[in-house]
């Protein structure tokens, strides 16, 4: 997926476990409540809000992976 074309049609845990991220990680990372990512979880991410996917789609893409320093 190197332009995320299937990232919209695919559910927000599926992304989850491909990254490797458990529900408390990707809270972590995103900065908000284990409950919430849990309430998300089962949800397309086109069916996400604006805001939330744009926080969310960098980080199941692995964009994050990226900036790693020592990489």
């Amino acid at each position: 997926m190197i332009f995320g074309f299937g990232i919209n049609n695919k559910t927000v845990k599926e992304l989850r476990k491909n990254q490797g991220l458990t529900v408390k990680e990707l809270a972590q990372i995103l900065k908000l409540d284990t409950v919430d990512i849990l309430k998300i979880d089962d949800k397309r991410v086109r069916d996400l809000s604006e805001p939330l996917k744009t926080k969310i789609i960098p980080i199941l893409r692995g964009d994050y992976l990226e900036k790693i320093p020592w990489l």
